[in-house]
């Protein structure tokens, strides 16, 4: 090569020259300085001391074969520089020809550091995959994983399970700690997964809290289930995020191929199914698909019509339990419980039907029906000379709808003989912590109308301070589930206890559910709560039984009185 042009050229770009057998003749300052070779331990060397052994055989096979051929070879090499580290440039390989016999002489190579290049295009390809906060596969790399992952059990006949997770109680984290600590949880979280899965599994994140996971080679129902147990014991362990020590739970939805053998896509949407279902049976567990979901939703599509009828023909109908006031011995108002009279089945408990309807639209229809019965009640009541107080339990997708305050107002118009603070509307615990915002701007338009409101089930969800504070109801429910134990449990009892606590340092009125028993009566009044209802008092009883009920109750024929 030309002196003066080798001089333009190492000052410019890494440059070397080879023999034909590919041992280096030649070497400038960048090439050493990039290789970390001094030019000493370069020269007589083979090229094949840079080798980062990233790139197969037959990529130099085809490169020397261009250049022996005397054409001109140009590409992007990844070398290994003394110290291990790898880099890459952008070479351009130049046969020099001999003008007299036409034969390769020799190889120049003349390279430009594009690592900086690498590592961002790296980056960029990482983030199109990956979720920046956590660094899982995101949404669309998980479909590429999953879609790669059924094609090899399919092909392979292996079993494969894919899991949709949901953490439970990560919106009160963020409410009650801030958005930081959230994602600082979200990402010990994922930290988690990744521990405990298997190198040949895939953990992504949807978004939000929902994470998916595919566990491949899942022999038989036993591995599946002690995995989904690991993965349950893993998430609810203790989190210590920025001084507080946080605990959530987790819900997982889980199906099976090829006992649900469908396309990707599928198989996440019928993972999601599961997931809602083991999120509506509780926190911290998980649950299979049933691959005769499919059977099951149109038996529940037809029972949401048969209900439906039912509501038109005039089948529903309402029970009321009462409620007592231990220290006076006065009924102090009623709970209307929703009841089905089924022309064959008889009477039919709103356990065996209302869950079916909870999350369609058919159960608003069926709670201003219940609403509208109760202002009914309330003033033929009124007229017979009976004050008497009716709560309603309102599910949670009737209470978030959006015309919910305008359509109550409504029903209140329809009845003006009845004061708005006659009607009590219960919403449970875990409803209005998980939609806290929309909870609070509904009770504040509420109570602006008269409406009183009360906390049902307390106990069984967050019961935290803050939410108590934001939630001005009139009234807090104490769950039966600890008022019936308070007599040997004393953790049940101490939070009884606490809880009635809470309703005197918020103002609140406390009702305890599920009274039993005379002692269990005596220990609530000494406890400061004066306001029960359970069946050791009565049954809820039709409409018509109630004023003969309390016309003959005597608190003293209970022995609960002060006496």
């Amino acid at each position: 090569m030309d002196e003066k042009y080798r001089r333009a050229v190492d000052a410019a770009a890494i440059f070397s020259e080879t023999d034909l057998t590919g041992r280096i003749t030649y070497v400038n300052d960048q090439f050493c300085g990039m290789s970390g070779y001094s030019r000493d331990e370069l020269l007589g060397r083979n090229h094949r001391i840079l080798s980062s052994g990233l790139h197969p055989a037959g990529f130099f096979q085809g490169m020397w074969r261009t250049i022996t051929e005397g054409k001109v070879w140009r590409g992007e090499i990844c070398n290994r520089a003394k110290d291990g580290s790898l880099y890459w440039v952008d070479s351009t390989m130049v046969p020099l020809v001999d003008e007299r016999t036409g034969k390769v002489q020799k190889y120049v190579s003349i390279r430009f550091d594009v690592s900086e290049k690498r590592q961002l295009l790296q980056t960029l390809q990482w983030r199109v995959g990956h979720d920046v906060l956590t660094g899982l596969p995101n949404r669309a790399y998980l479909s590429e994983l999953l879609v790669q992952s059924l094609e090899f059990s399919r092909s392979e006949h292996i079993p494969l399970a894919v899991c949709m997770l949901d953490l439970d109680g990560f919106k009160a984290v963020n409410d009650g700690y801030g958005h930081a600590s959230g994602d600082l949880l979200l990402v010990e979280v994922a930290s988690r997964l990744r521990d405990i899965i298997r190198g040949e599994d895939v953990v992504a994140r949807l978004a939000g809290d929902e994470f998916v996971l595919i566990l491949r080679y899942v022999r038989d129902a036993d591995e599946l289930n002690r995995a989904l147990r690991r993965i349950l014991t893993a998430i609810s362990e203790p989190y210590s995020i920025l001084g507080a020590q946080i605990n959530v739970f987790a819900s997982i939805g889980v199906t099976l191929f090829p006992l649900d053998d469908e396309d990707a896509d599928t198989l996440l949407r019928h993972a999601d199914q599961a997931m809602y279902v083991a999120k509506q049976s509780g926190r911290n567990r998980y649950q299979l698909f049933d691959v005769s979901l499919e059977q099951e939703v149109k038996a529940t599509h037809q029972t949401v019509q048969q209900i439906r009828q039912a509501l038109a023909a005039g089948e529903l109908c309402l029970h009321f339990h009462p409620k007592i006031n231990l220290r006076h011995g006065q009924v102090v108002g009623f709970e209307a419980l929703l009841r089905w009279q089924h022309p064959i089945r008889g009477l039919v408990s709103p356990k065996d039907f209302l869950s079916l309807i909870e999350q369609t639209d058919l159960i608003v229809d069926v709670g201003e029906w219940v609403m509208d019965q109760v202002l009914a009640q309330i003033r033929q009541w009124q007229e017979a000379g009976h004050c008497w107080p009716v709560s309603v339990n309102i599910a949670a997708r009737h209470f978030q709808r959006a015309d919910f305050v305008e359509r109550l107002q409504q029903l209140l118009a329809q009845h003006p003989d009845v004061a708005p603070h006659m009607l009590d509307l219960e919403i449970a615990e875990s409803v209005a912590i998980d939609h806290i915002q929309r909870v609070t701007e509904h009770l504040a338009a509420c109570q602006a109308l008269g409406v009183r409101f009360s906390l049902d089930d307390f106990g069984t969800g967050y019961s935290s301070l803050s939410y108590l504070k934001r939630l001005p109801t009139q009234t807090i429910k104490i769950d039966k589930s600890f008022v019936r134990d308070i007599l040997h449990d004393k953790d049940d009892l101490a939070l009884t206890q606490a809880v009635i606590g809470l309703a005197r340092a918020f103002g609140r009125e406390v009702i305890a559910e599920g009274l039993e028993s005379l002692e269990h009566g005596q220990l609530l009044l000494r406890m400061g709560c004066e306001v029960a209802q359970g069946y050791y008092f009565a049954q809820p009883m039709p409409a018509d039984e109630v004023p003969v009920w309390a016309a003959g109750f005597d608190l003293l024929n209970y022995g609960a009185g002060e006496g």
